[in-house]
């Protein structure tokens, strides 16, 4: 559960930076403080939705093509990844209160959405590494109390320990050390 939560919280704060950002940079898009509604269903959709539609494309542009090239599957796979992103953006402002106005608005947003996931790919394991962290510092301090867990005490000093420290200083056992200590 742990795993779904930070991947839906990381990918939920990305969403909104992206929506943001289409709200800025397009004339025809409207976006203000819709972005943190529109965000949860970019989200569901980029975690549920999204893979369902990306098979189903799949599948079918296998079937209709066997002999392909590298470059061409390249651009079936993006223009397929680009009509999963415009169904998901059409979603997206139907559900929710983004606004577009013009032709432009239901196309550009997707391609920005598509590069702004791109980028989140390539970031996704610091992002959810970093979520996590927060997600074990608040469960920490809700079930705990927010203390710490303690050191346990050091072992005590055997001479088996400090033969066993000295041999990983300098890789001798302590027969080889007395030896080399009566030759010189």
């Amino acid at each position: 559960m742990k795993n779904g939560i930070v991947r839906f919280v990381s990918l939920y704060v990305f969403n909104v930076a992206v929506l943001l950002l289409i709200g800025v940079l397009l004339r025809g898009v409207s976006v203000g403080w819709n972005a943190l509604w529109a965000a949860i269903i970019l989200t569901l959709a980029a975690l549920f939705v999204k893979p369902l539609l990306r098979n189903v494309f799949r599948r079918s542009a296998a079937k209709s093509a066997a002999d392909r090239t590298k470059t061409g599957e390249k651009v079936v796979q993006y223009v397929l990844v680009y009509i999963v992103e415009l169904i998901v953006w059409v979603l997206t402002v139907w559900l929710s209160g983004v606004r577009s106005t013009s032709f432009w608005g239901y196309v550009i947003p997707p391609l920005i959405l598509l590069l702004g996931w791109v980028v989140y790919d390539q970031i996704d394991d610091k992002l959810h590494a970093k979520t996590g962290e927060i997600y074990d510092v608040v469960q920490a301090r809700v079930k705990g109390g927010g203390a710490k867990p303690t050191a346990s005490a050091p072992a005590p000093e055997t001479p088996e320990t400090t033969a066993a420290r000295d041999e990983l200083k300098d890789g001798l056992t302590p027969e080889q050390r007395r030896m080399l200590d009566e030759l010189g």
